[in-house]
């Protein structure tokens, strides 16, 4: 019996220690108590799916812009440029696990003895193309060097198909080690003298569209804490290609307290194998905090593996200045009507001319009771559809990419709208949601450029636009067990649900993005 009674204390020691430690956790976590109590909520009832009414194409939510337009709307953007109003704002942050998947793959199932290569494989074919064409990587002389560090021919191992000692230097400490760095540190495009990673394409593209008048020029990288040093280190070398220019970089960091809570399969907190609670980064939505912070009012929005080298650029940095310059033209329009919408209540032939602005020009439809309204709630309601943040994104024609793509989607206040939508937020079990979703003509490259302040040049809090309930949950693993996971509202999804939104075409020639190791292999990325 006395032993009975030592094991229940010790017992109930053993779970207040646990409990203690798990209110340690969540305080050191940063995220409040009723976040985490409505994230767990939230794993149980779900999201609900975004509504798609049709794809925006052309001349239906997709704007064309025409070749005698052009010259004006460059002309437009580079003066306020040269003013100092714009910066480049890169999501930098990702790991290039991703972008080694199949490589990754191969490796790791080629350390077991039981492992055999089949030619059906199809991650083995990639690490085939991938070995047969090394010599056209920007990083093959590189790996090369640290090879014959150790007595080792690449080219004589390629010859053999020697993939678990490439795959080694390649991925591991004991080479390159590139799949443990984030993706903008890989060497991407071979020059004559020297090869450049995708923060070094950035910064070029940056000289180019976002310098002042004073050769000052604005970047902003958003990083992993534990690459930040190196990336911060790679930059400062490269900026010394550029003695006359006065750079403006800055780094931020996804905050720790927008990490979600991870779940197992029934929905309570999972707990790894020393039992801590699990928390998660929640996806690039969590950088629209970051995107909050800038200074600029104008933020060009790119993701860090859509580069193209210096001979393909000249059509991208117009196409720039075109969407710029078409955002600061309708800027101009929308703040001189919310200036008179705020001033005083207008006459209704004032407001018919700012009601056809709003449905000619921006895409909005009217709700059905409009006609019926008084002056005083038109007045009401045109403001409160003006004065918000704007984006102008450029849409490339699909071409099969996976991503998201511009949809007219049924809005909060029940009324279609553009936004981008992304396949995770669609209900995949309905025909007609799947048949709406394949038919979209275009796609989404990540080419934003987003005016982020009002008439008064006063800052959006931009953390007033997002619609939480365009998150969505995943199944991932963790140390051999299943877990659920929460990403919240996308950085140019959800979290731009309430923007005034504007899609244009722009040439597939702006879209080159390396989501694989082998996309190097491609034309675009060839010196």
């Amino acid at each position: 019996m006395k032993n009975n009674k030592n094991d229940k204390a010790s017992s109930m020691e053993d779970i207040l220690q646990v409990a203690e430690e798990s209110i340690k956790q969540i305080i050191e976590s940063g995220i409040p108590e009723e976040v985490i109590i409505e994230q767990i909520q939230r794993f149980k009832k779900g999201f609900p799916h975004t509504r798609i009414i049709r794809p925006c194409t052309p001349n239906d939510g997709i704007v064309i812009i025409q070749k005698k337009d052009r010259a004006r709307l460059i002309n437009k953007y580079t003066q306020a440029a040269a003013t100092g109003r714009v910066t480049k704002f890169v999501p930098a942050s990702g790991a290039a696990t991703r972008m080694f998947k199949s490589l990754l793959s191969v490796y790791s199932r080629s350390e077991s003895k039981s492992f055999e290569i089949s030619k059906d494989d199809e991650d083995y074919r990639a690490v085939l193309v991938f070995i047969n064409s090394l010599h056209k990587f920007a990083f093959y002389d590189k790996l090369k060097n640290l090879m014959r560090n150790d007595r080792l021919d690449l080219d004589e191992l390629c010859e053999k198909i020697d993939y678990q000692t490439i795959l080694n230097y390649t991925l591991t400490s004991k080479g390159l080690n590139y799949a443990n760095l984030p993706k903008g540190l890989i060497p991407f495009h071979s020059y004559s003298d020297h090869v450049r990673t995708p923060f070094a394409e950035h910064i070029a593209e940056s000289v180019e569209y976002t310098q002042t008048k004073d050769g000052k020029v604005s970047l902003h990288f958003t990083v992993s804490p534990q690459h930040r040093e190196d990336i911060e280190r790679h930059v400062s070398s490269e900026l010394e290609h550029y003695p006359s220019i006065d750079f403006d970089i800055s780094y931020s960091e996804q905050r720790k307290q927008t990490n979600t809570i991870a779940v197992d399969l029934s929905d309570k907190g999972f707990r790894t194998q020393e039992g801590h609670i699990l928390f998660r980064p929640a996806g690039h939505g969590a950088l629209i905090i970051n995107l909050n912070d800038q200074q600029k009012d104008l933020i060009f929005l790119k993701n860090i593996d859509n580069v193209a080298p210096d001979r393909l650029k000249s059509e991208t940095f117009e196409n720039k200045k075109v969407l710029g310059g078409f955002l600061i033209e309708l800027q101009d329009q929308i703040f001189k009507y919310v200036r008179i919408l705020k001033e005083e209540l207008p006459n209704l032939e004032t407001l018919t001319s700012i009601s056809n602005f709003a449905i000619s020009n921006l895409g909005m439809i009217m709700p059905d009771n409009y006609k019926n309204l008084t002056i005083k709630e038109k007045a009401d309601w045109l403001l409160l559809k003006l004065n918000r943040p704007i984006r102008v994104c450029g849409m490339v024609k699909n071409l099969g990419e996976s991503g998201g793509g511009p949809f007219w989607v049924k809005g909060a206040d029940g009324l279609p709208a553009q936004q981008i939508v992304e396949k995770s937020q669609v209900d995949l079990n309905d025909t007609d949601q799947v048949s709406c979703l394949t038919s979209a003509t275009h796609f989404n490259p990540v080419d934003i450029i987003c005016g982020v302040r009002d008439y008064e040049n006063k800052p959006f809090d931009l953390l007033k636009s997002i619609d939480t309930n365009t998150g969505f949950i995943s199944v991932k693993s963790k140390e051999g067990e299943e877990l659920k996971a929460m990403e919240l509202p996308g950085l140019w999804n959800g979290s731009m649900a309430d923007w005034i939104t504007i899609f244009i075409e722009v040439p597939l020639s702006t879209f080159s993005p390396v989501k694989t190791v082998n996309d190097l292999l491609k034309e675009e990325h060839q010196p």
